[in-house]
């Protein structure tokens, strides 16, 4: 056989989209579960650093048929957790080396994960993300050599990572049955950009998804790491003093400028539907999802995540997307929970969260 060029393989993989009939019967109305809890990294961030990843390998060597210019790149990620296990996660599938700087909050069985991968530096420094990144750009990136191949993984601000988030989307237009409508599709926010890619991708498929128009977006996050409520009750971008909330996956304390950009466009593009609504939980309420989704789907999944779940079981679902639906109404409504997913949980940790939160 001649010799070929093979493209890298590609990171992430496509998840299902599932009905879930004992979620769906604590809404009141018919839940999908997109689960993402099932990528490679065991989030969706697989599908956004990983294809920011492949992009940013490729444009290194745009002229090249083989890799051999290729191989000393090295990757550096700032990251509360999960964008770093997909950014270690990438790099072992692309054989190449990564540096993942983590905020001291992130917990020991997450740092212990990250460490498995041979190749793969961790360093903790700084109490929240923001710290851990401004650490890594002036530790590493501003004393760069310039003829070295070092590329910068942010864990969610770069439209590379926004365009693979959408790919989840451009998979539910497939999947969905076009007699079954969607209404709604809950995700949660940390930084902003799963969010981000929520919505382009809604942007391009929205009519097909809906009922003629595109979905009602219902953006979730914890209190305590509630940077876009924030914003959208001030009206402008607001930056938290800090991250009190136990989901540290969530914990930017400031979005994305293309998020806060994204949710006033979404809102006038779609004056005519739901628009995108900003939601919070409580930290027990995050919890009660993890433990309602465990028992109901048999899903673990942490914290972050069991935000977004949480609004299935307490009412939230309907206050924000059922408003002035009739009982029959709400019933025939569909909504697609986005399964985040999310590895820094264990059933250890998630009885403890039990326990404290007294689910």
């Amino acid at each position: 056989m001649g010799s070929m060029t093979t493209e890298p393989p590609k990171p992430w993989i496509e998840t299902p989209l599932i009905f879930s009939a004992p979620v769906s019967r604590a809404a009141g109305c018919n839940i999908f579960l997109k689960l993402e809890n099932l990528q490679p990294s065991g989030s969706f961030k697989s599908r956004g650093i990983g294809n920011m990843m492949l992009q940013a390998l490729s444009n290194t060597s745009p002229c090249s048929s083989s890799h051999s210019n290729q191989d000393d790149v090295h990757f550096y990620c700032s990251s509360g957790g999960n964008a770093g296990l997909a950014c270690a996660t990438t790099a072992a599938t692309l054989r190449r080396k990564a540096t993942i700087v983590v905020p001291t909050s992130t917990s020991e069985f997450m740092v212990s994960k990250l460490r498995d991968f041979s190749g793969v530096e961790v360093i903790q420094r700084g109490a929240n993300w923001f710290e851990a990144d401004r650490y890594l750009r002036t530790t590493f990136l501003a004393n760069q050599d310039p003829t070295s191949r070092g590329i910068y993984v942010p864990p969610f601000d770069h439209p590379d990572i926004w365009s693979g988030a959408a790919t989840l989307v451009d998979e539910m237009a497939q999947q969905c049955d076009p007699s079954i409508p969607i209404d709604g599709i809950v995700c949660n926010v940390g930084g902003g950009g799963l969010l981000n890619g929520v919505l382009e991708g809604v942007e391009k498929h929205g009519k097909l998804l809906g009922r003629g128009q595109s979905p009602t977006i219902l953006a979730i996050e914890t209190v305590g790491a509630d940077s876009l409520n924030a914003s959208v009750k001030a009206g402008e971008l607001v930056t938290l003093p800090g991250i009190t909330s136990i989901a540290t996956s969530l914990g930017a304390t400031r979005v994305a400028e293309k998020t806060w950009e994204w949710v006033q466009h979404y809102n006038q593009s779609q004056s005519q539907s739901g628009g995108l609504v900003s939601g919070t939980v409580t930290d027990a309420e995050a919890v009660m999802g993890c433990v309602r989704l465990l028992d109901d789907a048999r899903l673990l999944v942490e914290v972050a995540c069991g935000a977004t779940i949480a609004t299935a079981y307490n009412g939230d679902l309907r206050k924000y997307l059922g408003k002035g639906l009739t009982d029959d109404e709400w019933a025939s409504r569909n909504v697609v929970l986005i399964v985040c997913g999310g590895s820094n949980i264990n059933l250890s940790m998630l009885g403890k969260y039990k326990e404290v939160y007294g689910v």
